[in-house]
């Protein structure tokens, strides 16, 4: 599978340019993304690779489901390539789009409840404590 390239006939060598792109340019060139941003184009990531991929994620799969999963993943791989290329000088990191702040209270000690009223809720009680069943199988 070719890396796909979204610099073709007709795509403008500069935002708002009628001009085309230079020939062999890459996606982020022709948007306008310094050469060193462009890099190398992701190429296509074979059934071999897939396989291992396959194999450290502890997955059984069919060659039939394999095959699949290659083209799939080619997908990603090229999609994550464009946002890679993606000219950033100068945008500020962000984890989230709207300006957050700590919407935590703040932490006081409190008052705790009784345990005497909390455990009276519960449906069973051992030693002053909740009684739950074991957790697979075990026993204490």
């Amino acid at each position: 599978m070719e890396p796909t390239s979204d610099a073709a006939e007709g795509a403008s060598a500069e935002p708002g340019s009628t001009e085309p792109a230079p020939a062999g340019s890459t996606p982020a060139e022709a948007a306008g993304a310094p050469a060193e941003a462009a890099g190398t184009p992701v190429e296509a990531i074979s059934f071999d690779e897939v396989r291992h991929v396959a194999h450290l994620a502890r997955l059984e799969l069919t060659d039939d489901e394999l095959r699949a999963l290659q083209g799939e993943l080619s997908s990603l791989l090229v999609h994550v390539d464009k946002i890679r290329r993606l000219h950033t000088e100068g945008v500020p990191p962000t984890a989230h789009p709207l300006p957050m702040s700590n919407v935590f209270r703040s932490d006081e000690p409190r008052p705790c409840l009784d345990r005497d009223e909390v455990l009276a809720g519960a449906p069973a009680v051992e030693d002053q404590r909740f009684l739950v069943p074991p957790i697979l199988g075990e026993t204490p």
